[in-house]
C-alpha cells in the first residue's frame, strides 16, 4: 500500500490530467473493463458531496478500485460517515482521506439563506444536513461577509470542509489513534465546477499533528 504523501500525489496528478482532458474537449471516460470482484484496494477515501457535477472518479481520473468513494450532500460527517471512512481505513490500509467540498455548492447555499432568514428548510431530513453545515456558517455570519452573499457562499465552502476535516479527527478515537500513528491523513480540498481543478488544503491535518505531538 502506498502512503498518504504518494496517494496525494497521485490524486493532484490524475486532477492535472482531467483538466487537461477538458480542456482538449477530449473524451474522458475510461474504458477500463473492470478487474475487481472478490477484493478492493482503494488508495484513497474521498468524503464528497452528492452533487452531480463531482464524481470523485472523474474529476481524479482514477479507475474501479481505486477510490473508496463516501458522498452525502454538504459532505456533511455523519455517524455513519465516520463509520465508512473507519471501515476503508482498518480493512484496506487506506493512507488518505480527502474531504471533497466544491464552489457554488447547494447545501452551503441552502444553509447561508436559512440562517439569513431568506428561505426555510422544508423538510426535516434536509434540516438534518444544514444542521451539519451550520457551524461552519455561522461563524461567517458575524462577519462583515455577512453583507455580500456570493463571497459568503465561497468562503463558507471552504469553511464547512474544515469543520468536516475536524469532525473525521476528533470524532472518533480509531481514527485519531491512526492519525497519531501516522498511518492516516485527513486533509480538505474544494473542487471547482467553474475549471476543474481541485485546490488541497492542509492547515487542519498539521495543526492536529502539532497538538498530538505536544
Amino acid at each position: 500500500m502506498i502512503n498518504a504523501q504518494e496517494a496525494l500525489a497521485r490524486l493532484k496528478e490524475g486532477n492535472t490530467r482531467f483538466v487537461e482532458k477538458l480542456t482538449e474537449n477530449k473524451d474522458y471516460i475510461s474504458n477500463k473493463k473492470p478487474e475487481l470482484v472478490e477484493e478492493q484496494s482503494p488508495f484513497a477515501i474521498i468524503l464528497g458531496c452528492s452533487d452531480a457535477r463531482v464524481p470523485a472518479e472523474m474529476v481524479f481520473d482514477q479507475t474501479l478500485g481505486d477510490l473508496f468513494v463516501i458522498r452525502v450532500a454538504g459532505n456533511v460527517v455523519a455517524p455513519s460517515g465516520i463509520g465508512s471512512v473507519e471501515f476503508a481505513a482498518l480493512n484496506f490500509g487506506t493512507p488518505l482521506v480527502v474531504v471533497l467540498g466544491h464552489s457554488r455548492c447547494g447545501a452551503v447555499k441552502a444553509t447561508v439563506d436559512a440562517l439569513s432568514g431568506n428561505s426555510k428548510i422544508p423538510t426535516s431530513a434536509l434540516h438534518s444536513i444544514v444542521k451539519r453545515v451550520r457551524p461552519a456558517v455561522e461563524t461567517l455570519l458575524v462577519t462583515e461577509l455577512k453583507d455580500n452573499p456570493e463571497e459568503l457562499v465561497k468562503q463558507a465552502v471552504r469553511a464547512n470542509v474544515r469543520t468536516s476535516v475536524e469532525h473525521l479527527c476528533s470524532g472518533s478515537s480509531t481514527l485519531e489513534q491512526l492519525i497519531s500513528e501516522g498511518k492516516l491523513m485527513v486533509v480538505g480540498a474544494e473542487y471547482s465546477l467553474e475549471t476543474g481543478k481541485v485546490d488541497f488544503f492542509y492547515e487542519d491535518y498539521w495543526e492536529r499533528i502539532r497538538n498530538l505531538d505536544e
